[in-house]
């Protein structure tokens, strides 16, 4: 039946996956709006037992991850390319940054790049230090990037890694069921596989669908702000539809057309706005504070990888870090095939360094010009930030309270609202593109799959924050935190899988050769890759690895 319907709609997608996943988001949709008080219960009692009990795997988890990483990075399976003998990369170092740093984290960025540290500021996490003090300004600049640095790539790298080298190196369909392929083998086309992936695209959806309802609130906000407009739902609603509507036309035109080029032109603008922030401030504390602060990070990145506010249990950390986990982990598939789909060609060492340190030095960067100037205008400058982001909880409008202290205000936060637009359009546009991989298993498939998953991720957007009964902002993270945790719980079979499936092509990897040390079978392994790709860049004439620079 699903198959003649896919026929019928001319769908060129998993019948049963493109379906499942379809119906239980409209039975979402509708359960939100017609019985709201029962399904507010339940995501916020089964929210608080994970945040509860499960708070402390979570940071244990996270980083173990990171460690992996950084292990497979360095061993000797870092110079195994991601993809078949004679492949290179497809996109240029820029466009491969550009995409990935806009579909991952670019958007959050611009959310809590004045108000997190703000909010850390005024109220320590730890608890140990005077509020508003300078030791409390270096507290929240190491739990900021605690939360927005290597962990948070993790969480995207390493299903990115898992997916680019069982779609380029085993040829298996683009789905998360493919991760389980060294465990279960050819069953991930039965039952089992077909449930993995139809959780994989309800979880992307609900992922997106959280950081579509906080861009909404914050638009909403500078709107509020620039022109006076009501911050209300029936104004969120129109944003989220226009948002939408551009989503839709961007992935329409495509990978290669809408999506890159409106990365592209985000980064810059993006760049522009840190540029004024810094020129416009005061650049030489700036400076200075930015190169202490990559210091504060280093000196506390092992202990906070560890901190469960064990002593304290002010559950804190179930509010913020551990929502941010569960948040990132819900993008987690979406991300990871999106940054595997343009990664295709690089090696595994290549890759892993690639997505964790240059989106983290950037981090660093952002929030070195933005918190510290925020913490500036505190300090030095007639504040008012922490009234606006602690006292009366506008954290939607941190961005433009903080820019009121810069020269052409109205101009540069409209900006700021233009920036904010289309980070959230190329993360809905790069969300439709993989959630339609995820339920086809193909990276080229039909305009109107990505248009219906564009839409659908409008609507769920739509429902969490303007639907139900709670708050937008707790809505949202009840929602995720309930979500989050089956990713999590796969992130681990990836990394087996990995190492696994690693060791089974290494030791097959010289043909009767089993007495050659494996390190030495991995190294020509490598080496062999490496040449191949040599080979190809000159049958192109050099510019493969140039494409999209």
């Amino acid at each position: 039946m699903s198959k003649k319907l896919a026929h019928v709609l001319g769908l060129e997608t998993n019948p049963t996956i493109f379906f499942t996943s379809a119906a239980l988001t409209v039975v979402f949709v509708v359960c939100a709006i017609v019985f709201t008080d029962t399904v507010d219960a339940v995501f916020g009692t089964a929210s608080q037992w994970i945040l509860t009990h499960l708070g402390w795997l979570y940071i244990l988890g996270v980083t173990s991850f990171l460690a992996f990483l950084v292990w497979i990075a360095c061993s000797r399976y870092g110079g195994v390319r991601l993809g078949p003998p004679g492949s290179a990369p497809e996109y240029g170092n820029l466009a491969w940054f550009c995409m990935l740093f806009a579909a991952g984290i670019g958007s959050i960025l611009m959310f809590w790049g004045v108000a997190e540290p703000i909010s850390h500021y005024a109220d320590p996490p730890q608890g140990d230090v005077e509020p508003e003090s300078v030791e409390a300004a270096r507290q929240a600049m190491g739990f900021t990037l605690y939360h927005f640095g290597l962990h948070t790539w993790t969480i995207f790298c390493l299903p990115a890694l898992a997916f680019a080298y069982f779609v380029y190196r085993k040829g298996l369909p683009f789905r998360v069921s493919s991760v389980f392929h060294p465990f279960i083998g050819d069953r991930i086309d039965g039952p089992l596989g077909r449930t993995v992936d139809i959780v994989a695209v309800l979880g992307t959806l609900f992922g997106v669908a959280v950081t579509i309802g906080l861009g909404t609130m914050q638009i909403n906000s500078g709107l509020n702000t620039l022109f006076g407009i009501e911050e209300s739902r029936l104004t969120q609603l129109v944003l989220i539809a226009v948002v939408t509507a551009v989503a839709v036309a961007s992935v329409a035109s495509g990978l290669d057309v809408g999506i890159k080029w409106l990365s592209l032109v985000n980064v810059v603008l993006a760049v522009a706005l840190l540029v004024f922030v810094f020129l416009a401030s005061s650049p030489l504390y700036l400076a200075k504070g930015t190169i202490e602060t990559v210091g504060v990070y280093l000196e506390r990145l092992v202990p906070l990888s560890f901190w469960n506010d064990t002593f304290g249990n002010t559950g804190w950390q179930g509010a913020w870090t551990v929502f941010y986990w569960a948040w990132t982990i819900t993008w987690s598939p979406f991300v990871g095939i999106f940054i595997a789909r343009i990664s295709k060609g690089r090696t595994i060492r290549e890759f892993v360094f690639g997505v964790l340190v240059l989106p983290t030095a950037f981090s660093i960067v952002w929030f070195g010009v933005f918190g510290l100037s925020a913490f500036d205008i505190e300090m030095n400058r007639g504040g008012g930030l922490v009234r606006e982001v602690a006292v009366e909880q506008d954290i939607p409008g941190a961005l433009f309270a903080f820019l009121e202290h810069f020269p052409m205000a109205t101009l540069v936060s409209a900006a700021s609202i233009l920036i904010v637009v289309i980070f959230f359009t190329t993360s809905s546009d790069s969300a439709s593109l993989v959630v339609d991989m995820l339920c086809s298993g193909d990276a080229v498939t039909p305009t109107r799959q990505r248009v219906f998953w564009g839409v659908a991720e409008g609507v769920v957007a739509a429902t969490v924050l303007t639907a139900t009964g709670v708050g937008g902002l707790d809505a949202l993270q009840q929602t995720i935190i309930v979500f989050g945790l089956p990713f999590f719980a796969i992130g681990f079979f990836m990394m087996a899988g990995l190492v696994r499936s690693l060791r089974a092509e290494e030791g097959a990897g010289t043909r009767g050769a089993r007495d050659i040390p494996l390190a030495t079978r991995a190294r020509r392994m490598a080496r062999r890759d490496k040449r191949g790709a040599v080979r190809a860049r000159g049958r192109r004439g050099g510019t493969g690895a140039r494409r999209g620079g």
